[in-house]
């Protein structure tokens, strides 16, 4: 079978990413492409993420199957964006009219597999997309079947089989398909925006941590990783491949074992790359920030979330305050940028609990803040506990939305002074101003 594939993630689309300028090409689908090609089906692959042109792929390709395969890796697409969501059905609808079947797989389609069955898909898969995407593509696209793994529609019902197992050995996964790679645009983008070029890996799957308030409808909570054997050889042929300035390791945990990172460090030692994680600071112990630094970490970014003991027990978040400044500590020992994402506008959380949250930035000085709201995900504790008070949206826009999607004490306006008063105060400039509009809009509300 000749199958395109192609993802849903354009940047233009995002406000946000525009500004930021970090483009990563689609990891996961890259590597469905490899699986696809294993199993001895010819693959096409449209990159969306700079044109849309899927009307002139199609025409030009002609597929049997058109697959839809988000970057799982990347937190854009598991935040279940609407103009995301509206691509991806745009495109579905313009390969009917064309009689090209159509399959999709993302976190919000696993959650929602109603709205892109109706949006003119045949079928979803709903978690992991590999091994169901391969007996997909051996299916007849003119008269498919409910296969494990997947969602289709009956009449005007929704059928679900069964999810199908997790890939237990990562391993035995093929490299990405960059030959399929224009990486021209990235390197440009990067570089006009920033001087340098950065390129995306993945280690891991899963997170065993139970954070309330995150959603892991693709790989659930069994964590799984490939070997630092593995690892290290994947680094390596990209490094060969696209010589970047560095790496962004995109795993929501990466080296959750101390003893992987330290075998991983092994690896690296003779010939070391620079790259950025993301992990906890639970697990930044002076051990492990050794060894990162010395396989060439550079930055460390950690899901801090709050400076409010209350707010992290009540997001069963498992980390305490103390924590983070022993992170911070350990990894300025070891010269590696400590950064941190926050999250204001948790169910409970009170202006107390947001000076917490400012006093802790002021205390430890992390070298990087990304600032978000609450977002209530689908098949969360979360979502469930604030359900009743949500306000008729379940989805930003884009990833520059910020507005709390529930009854909260303040309104957007003020999360979104309060995510640019921290910004302005990390990077060193004058922040005077932007703390006097926090204060206004905080008086505003009493």
């Amino acid at each position: 079978m000749l199958v395109l594939l192609t993802h849903a993630n354009h940047l233009y689309a995002d406000r946000k990413q525009v500004r930021k300028m970090q483009p990563y090409p689609p990891l996961q689908t890259l590597i469905a492409a490899s699986v696809l090609r294993r199993e001895g089906h010819e693959v096409a692959f449209l990159d969306t993420t700079f044109e849309r042109g899927y009307c002139a792929a199609f025409d030009r390709v002609r597929p049997d199957l058109v697959a839809v395969c988000e970057d799982n890796f990347n937190f854009l697409t598991k935040m279940c964006l609407l103009e995301n969501r509206q691509l991806a059905i745009e495109i579905a609808q313009q390969a009917g009219q064309r009689g090209i079947a159509s399959v999709i797989n993302s976190s919000d389609a696993t959650d929602h597999p109603e709205v892109y069955l109706h949006g003119g898909f045949q079928r979803v898969i709903a978690g992991e997309l590999e091994a169901t995407l391969a007996a997909v593509a051996a299916d007849c696209p003119k008269a498919p079947h409910l296969l494990e793994g997947t969602a289709m529609l009956e009449g005007q019902a929704i059928k679900h089989a069964p999810r199908r197992a997790a890939i237990a050995d990562l391993d035995t996964l093929p490299s990405p398909a960059w030959d399929l790679l224009d990486i021209a645009p990235y390197r440009e983008a990067w570089r006009a925006a920033h001087g340098y070029f950065s390129m995306n890996l993945v280690a891991s799957r899963g997170c065993p941590y139970r954070c309330n308030w995150c959603a892991k409808p693709l790989y659930g909570d069994h964590y799984r990783t490939h070997s630092p054997e593995r690892f290290a050889a994947e680094v390596e042929k990209a490094r060969q491949l696209f010589d970047p300035h560095q790496f962004w390791f995109a795993d929501d945990i990466f080296g959750l074992s101390a003893r992987w990172i330290a075998a991983f460090a092994g690896r690296m030692r003779q010939n070391p790359v620079r790259f950025r994680i993301q992990s906890r600071c639970d697990l930044m112990t002076a051990g492990t920030a050794s060894a990162l630094a010395e396989a060439g970490c550079t930055e460390v970014w950690m899901g801090v979330e709050s400076g409010s003991q209350k707010i992290l027990d009540a997001m069963d978040k498992g980390t305490q305050v103390q924590e983070i400044h022993t992170a911070r500590a350990n990894l300025r020992r070891y010269g590696i940028r400590a950064c941190y994402f926050l999250q204001f506008g948790y169910l409970g959380e009170e202006w107390p609990d947001i000076e917490s949250t400012i006093r802790l930035v002021r205390e430890t000085r992390p070298d990087d803040i990304g600032v978000s709201t609450s977002y209530p995900l689908p098949n969360t504790r979360f979502h469930h506990i604030v359900a009743s008070k949500m306000n008729g949206q379940s989805n930003w826009r884009d990833s520059a939305d910020l507005g709390p999607m529930f009854q909260s004490p303040f309104p957007k306006e003020l999360y979104r002074a309060l995510a640019d008063a921290l910004h302005s105060e990390v990077r060193g400039e004058d922040a005077a101003a932007a703390w006097n509009k926090v204060e206004q809009l905080r008086c505003a509300c009493c």
